[in-house]
């Protein structure tokens, strides 16, 4: 009998030690949610901005775990990409992002902004080489993107053509795109050439200059108008 009265005061006691423990738990669970943490530094390789339901907005990484981009919800396969920013829709698709880097060779930034369902129309970008190549190329970039020709239908193309591992073929099958309207244009540049001239320049809906507004390295001032040949207009 008094072992058993023994053995019912050990329960009774682990009973209101583990109540006690429980409660401190539950306090300190609640007062770390109900709070903001404060950190003076942080060494991290990603950081995944999220909503509530987990959908994906925003990703900053070092160069290794780069996120390959999402389109409709699915991931692209592997690919090498700079350290940066890359920013998603609610659609889950990429829509933008600011890349850099630099080296010995080279170095730049761009900040893309993305067309729906497709890849940027709008970048502001650097490049600089060095050695004897060395250049450097700064502005504002616009293309055109066709709207019927989304970003999973470009890259299913270009996988294929890959496969096919056929210049000659690949070459056709870009002109047969380029005819029916569904390559990507560069319509516009503001800012410095690699070749010192620094101005406007402006592009046709297949992608050949036809208005030049600039000055040049030895600063003389230009406006020329050009025909789809290039040649001059007067």
């Amino acid at each position: 009998m008094e072992k058993l009265i023994r053995e019912v005061r050990i329960l009774k006691i682990y009973a209101v030690v583990l109540t006690i423990l429980c409660a401190m738990f539950f306090f300190l669970a609640f007062k770390n949610s109900s709070s903001n943490e404060r950190f003076k530094e942080i060494d991290v390789e990603r950081i995944n901005i999220i909503e509530k339901d987990g959908t994906l907005k925003m990703v900053i990484s070092n160069k290794e775990r780069q996120h390959p981009g999402l389109v409709n919800h699915k991931e692209l396969k592997p690919r090498e990409r700079e350290a940066g920013l890359i920013f998603f829709n609610s659609m889950g698709d990429e829509c933008g992002g600011l890349v850099y880097d630099g080296n010995e060779k080279e170095s730049g930034m761009v900040y893309s902004v993305d067309q729906r369902n497709t890849d940027q129309i709008m970048q502001l970008q650097y490049f600089e080489g060095s050695g004897k190549d060395k250049n450097r190329v700064y502005g504002l970039k616009l293309w055109d993107r066709p709207d019927d020709f989304p970003l999973e239908e470009i890259i299913k193309f270009e996988d294929s053509l890959k496969k096919l591992n056929d210049p000659s073929a690949s070459k056709k099958a870009y002109a047969k795109l380029r005819e029916e309207g569904k390559l990507t244009n560069e319509r516009f540049f503001a800012g410095k050439t690699a070749s010192g001239d620094v101005g406007i320049f402006i592009r046709d809906t297949k992608g050949k200059v036809r208005l030049k507004v600039y000055i040049d390295k030895n600063n003389q001032t230009h406006i020329d108008k050009l025909d789809e040949n290039g040649n001059p207009v007067k």
